[in-house]
C-alpha cells in the first residue's frame, strides 16, 4: 500500500466551492463577534466604579 502524496488531494493547491465559502465564513463570524465584544466592553465597561486610593498616608495617619 502506498503513502497518500500531496498532490493527489483535491483540495491541496487551493480552496474551491464550498470549502473557500466555508473558511470565508468562519473569517467573517470572527471579526463580527470581536467588533461586537470590543463595543460591548466599551459599552459596559464603567469608569465611574473605582475606588480612589490616596498614595500618601501620612496625612490621614497622626505619626508618634
Amino acid at each position: 500500500m502506498a503513502e497518500p502524496r500531496l498532490e493527489d488531494i483535491e483540495d491541496y493547491d487551493e480552496l474551491k466551492g464550498s470549502k473557500k465559502k466555508i473558511v470565508w465564513r468562519v473569517i467573517v463570524a470572527g471579526i463580527l463577534i470581536s467588533v461586537g465584544y470590543l463595543v460591548a466592553y466599551s459599552v459596559f465597561t464603567d469608569k465611574g466604579d473605582v475606588i480612589k486610593v490616596q498614595e500618601s498616608m501620612n496625612k490621614h495617619i497622626p505619626m508618634r
